[in-house]
């Protein structure tokens, strides 16, 4: 069953890569970048079956106008000042598909003190 199943997750891999992809949007989870941390990127794929495939740096090329990638990740060193980040992103396998976007840099400290539980709780 386990075999079966591993299987049907690897066929459905396949066909889902075989789509041709109609165009890329790129889905941020933030408004901002954060200074001193990984900060994700994420990039998804429109196919030709009108399905969504989530698209990583075996698909796509990133470049941005500063810090350094990993994978889908961009750190960002905690003494950077400029106020945005300018970003490219290129499908790989069609190089006429690509975004281009800007995102700014957060400007508030992580300071706020979360709820407990308890605290919540109540």
């Amino acid at each position: 069953m386990k075999k079966l199943l591993l299987l049907s997750f690897i066929l459905i891999s396949v066909v889902a890569k075989a789509q041709k992809i109609d165009s890329i949007y790129v889905n941020l989870y933030t408004d901002s970048l954060k200074k001193g941390t990984l900060n994700y990127i994420n990039v998804d794929g429109l196919l030709s079956n009108g399905r969504y495939l989530p698209l990583d740096s075996t698909d796509i090329i990133f470049t941005a106008s500063a810090g350094k990638f990993q994978g889908n990740c961009l750190w960002l060193d905690g003494n950077f000042a400029e106020e945005k980040v300018s970003f490219k992103v290129v499908l790989k396998s069609n190089p006429s598909l690509h975004k281009e976007f800007d995102i700014y840099i957060k400007k508030k400290p992580d300071d706020e003190k979360l709820k407990t539980v308890n605290e919540i709780l109540r």
